[in-house]
């Protein structure tokens, strides 16, 4: 198997840094209050949608940290078919793929579903985080963010 090497067009905490730094900030400000392990899940689920390699590595990665087990990280691609996944963690991944697909739109079930399971604050955490990890998907797809760099 020949692996295809694409070349990074720039790295973009060094060209940026200050506007890397503050979205470093905007990402620890959105997981307060949030599970650590559903964090990993919701950026995962966002990154396989925007297809950002760097993202699902770097977060399947905290996630087994977080004590994650394979198989959740593996089944998260399929999660309306899998029973693995708890009704909190299913509205914020109904919420993470509505806010990423955001030009097909937020239903009204879909926002109450996460409501519910959330409360209005923690909700409020969460569409920071799935904004937040958008943030990082396009800027690491951008530049072609090498999967497996620091």
């Amino acid at each position: 198997m020949t692996t295809i090497q694409v070349p990074e067009r720039m790295n973009f905490s060094q060209t940026a840094p200050k506007v890397f730094k503050s979205v470093l900030a905007l990402d620890a400000a959105a997981r307060q209050g949030l599970d650590p392990s559903l964090v990993e899940l919701v950026q995962i689920r966002a990154s396989q949608i925007n297809k950002c390699a760097y993202c699902i590595g770097y977060h399947a990665g905290d996630a087994r940290r977080a004590g994650e087990s394979e198989e959740r990280i593996h089944q998260l691609s399929a999660w309306h078919e899998s029973s693995l996944y708890t009704a909190e963690e299913r509205a914020a991944l109904a919420l993470t793929e509505a806010v990423t697909l955001l030009p097909e739109g937020v239903t009204d079930e879909v926002y109450a579903g996460a409501e519910k399971q959330f409360g209005e604050q923690l909700l409020a955490q969460l569409i920071a985080l799935i904004f937040t990890v958008n943030a990082w998907n396009r800027m690491n797809v951008t530049t072609r963010k090498t999967p497996g760099t620091a």
